[in-house]
């Protein structure tokens, strides 16, 4: 990535179990709880299988992925102190990941003349919000979330965007439940990342948006500069790859997940207090990925801690890296790095370090978060998030 233009996030929102809101997702980060799994409110989803979901919905075939990125989306701008007026001044694009769009009626029963294109969340939100606008819909699997605020700082460093509202919502599938299921990917009690016992991840449900700006254009608003108290955080890097290897594996060498990390961290790999990991509670990821992460950071990896926010969330498809990048940028605001949720049996192939007990204070000297999504297709992701240190 081109770091000659500043990049910063400026506002967050976020929509998971636990309910709407940033503030209510650091709420149950620093809680150290979990949320136990609910059973999908579908008749025909003939699969014993848990899901985490959000709320009961009457409907199980409303639009749920749409409305999670409206409520995030309207937390995010908030949060920056963007209305609409401001919105429309400015060159403003809107790129969103996702799994499954918004599969809605075409996998729920109602079909024929009602089919409609699933992947449409950034038009429509970009449509509810009033602009004329770039938009992408990105489907990078499981790493969708974090192509999007990849691509949302590239336009932003082209010089295409002023203002990006950047990030990944997917709600409730029945196809994407049935596939895990075929697959045996699903873990029967929780999601439960690194634990030796671990036996595949738990769908969830979410959104989490953030808004990507030029630094020029936020300091021209008025935002203060990152490190000054409420200021803006540095998007300090983005990076992909792709070993395409096999249709859902990673590949064992981890060659990949390696590139993409350094490649977000760039010529300065130092300086990294927190990582918010895949971590998706199968048996390879983790350990594939404790082992990159070993490489990456070296000798220091050991004192890096982790936050693993799939254990508590559970897994929310193409969101769920962009709700590691909120969790990143909330962390950076607090200062400290919330307890996770409690291990039975940390796996011995896992050489990680997952706080438990008490929060771990984000250390002055090492203000940069580093996340980390994967997803099938050999898709890697990884975002470099710095800065923080004023007032929360």
């Amino acid at each position: 990535m081109n770091r000659a233009v500043e990049v910063v996030v400026t506002g967050v929102g976020a929509v998971t179990c636990h309910g709407a809101g940033a503030a209510t997702l650091w709420r149950a980060m620093t809680a150290a709880g979990t949320r136990l799994p609910d059973r999908p409110a579908d008749p025909y989803a003939r699969m014993d299988l848990p899901l985490i979901s959000l709320v009961p919905d009457p409907d199980p075939a409303a639009e749920r992925a749409t409305r999670f990125a409206s409520l995030a989306a309207a937390e995010a701008l908030a949060d920056a102190g963007l209305d609409a007026g401001a919105l429309a001044a400015a060159r403003t694009a809107v790129v969103l990941g996702s799994c499954m769009g918004e599969p809605g009626s075409n996998e729920r029963g109602r079909g024929g003349d009602d089919w409609s294109p699933p992947f449409r969340l950034a038009s429509a939100l970009a449509g509810e919000l009033g602009l004329f606008a770039t938009v992408h819909d990105v489907a990078n699997a499981c790493a969708a979330g974090a192509y999007a605020l990849g691509i949302a700082a590239d336009l932003v460093r082209a010089g295409e965007a002023d203002v990006v509202i950047a990030g990944g919502s997917d709600g409730y599938s029945r196809v994407a439940l049935g596939c895990f299921n075929r697959l045996g990917a699903v873990d029967p009690e929780r999601c439960r990342p690194f634990e030796s016992d671990r036996a595949g991840t738990v769908f969830a449900e979410g959104a989490g948006i953030l808004v990507v700006e030029s630094a020029a254009h936020a300091r021209a608003r008025g935002v203060p500069a990152p490190g000054a108290p409420g200021g803006a955080l540095r998007l300090e890097g983005a990076a992909w790859s792709c070993d395409a290897g096999h249709p859902t594996a990673p590949r064992a060498d981890g060659e990949q997940i390696v590139r993409a990390m350094r490649e977000a961290l760039g010529e300065a790999p130092d300086g990294v207090g927190c990582v918010v990991p895949h971590g998706t509670g199968t048996r390879l990821n983790d350990v594939l990925e404790s082992r990159a992460l070993l490489r990456v950071l070296g000798e220091g990896a050991a004192r890096v801690p982790l936050y693993s926010l799939k254990a508590l969330l559970g897994h929310t498809g193409g969101a769920s890296a962009a709700l590691a990048a909120v969790a990143a940028a909330l962390i950076l605001r607090h200062g400290e790095i919330p307890p996770n949720v409690p291990l039975k049996d940390q796996d011995p192939q896992c050489e990680v370090l997952l706080p438990q007990g008490a929060p771990v204070p984000l250390p002055a000297t090492a203000r940069r978060v580093l996340v980390n999504a994967y997803g099938f297709g050999g898709n890697n992701a990884s975002l470099v998030l710095a800065g923080g240190g004023g007032a929360a």
